[in-house]
């Protein structure tokens, strides 16, 4: 069984080391500490958690802004913001930067592991949160259906490849297998598969060879490079 992989982040080392304890007991938990949040996203690109818990302190806008961020290049990573329980406007931005849960800083060590292991699993917790809050729900039905018209395209504009995915999409190009990535760029093939997953997601690809074409007519990869 693979482990699930949670990063923590927060500029507070006391924080972090409650998060840590709280989770040393899962053996099926692989933890990964990162203490500069603005170094994160390197961090987060040549892991590839599977969940982050995000600390944040929502009387700034640095955490959201950074939880947009990873939500955006890293969509296979789940994000569960950790702050001080939010007001109804507070918890809407949350929900804007595409957290998949929310707790308070304060929440028991059993809820953190439960969470955990919910949002690998693909559930989205903060549900939960918002249909209890009308006004909250509001907002974002409202959102909805301003933003349902944004087509594909737009989409991908919104979602660039990262550095690395686009590395790995060249190596697609190639004719290399993910056995073969994962030797080229010296990391295991399950993290390429999460590499390929997220391309496929970010270009609305049905398949490796599908994924290439998009990316040629993208101009992701240059046409003197077509095989």
């Amino acid at each position: 069984m693979n482990k699930i992989t949670v990063m923590i982040i927060d500029d507070q080392p006391y924080f972090r080391a409650g998060v840590r304890q709280a989770l040393s007991h899962q053996s099926d938990f692989k933890i990964l500490d990162c203490d500069t949040p603005e170094d994160s996203l390197a961090l987060i690109d040549a892991e590839l958690p599977d969940v982050v818990l995000l600390g944040s302190d929502l009387s700034t806008t640095n955490g959201l802004e950074l939880g947009r961020k990873i939500s955006l290049h890293y969509p296979n990573c789940k994000v569960v913001m950790l702050s001080p329980n939010p007001s109804d406007t507070e918890l809407f931005e949350i929900i804007k930067s595409a957290a998949v849960a929310f707790l308070s800083k304060s929440t028991s060590s059993e809820e953190l592991i439960s969470t955990i292991i919910r949002v690998s699993r693909g559930e989205y917790p903060i549900n939960e949160h918002f249909m209890t809050r009308p006004k909250v729900a509001e907002h974002v039905l409202k959102r909805f259906k301003d933003t349902s018209s944004i087509d594909n395209a737009f989409k991908f504009v919104l979602a660039p490849l990262t550095h690395r995915e686009t590395h790995v999409l060249n190596l697609i190009a190639e004719g290399q297998s993910n056995k073969q990535i994962a030797l080229t760029l010296r990391i295991s093939e399950q993290t390429i598969k999460n590499h390929v997953s997220a391309i496929l997601r970010k270009l609305n690809a049905n398949d490796r060879a599908h994924a290439v074409a998009l990316a040629y007519r993208q101009g992701l990869i240059p046409s003197e490079e077509q095989p």
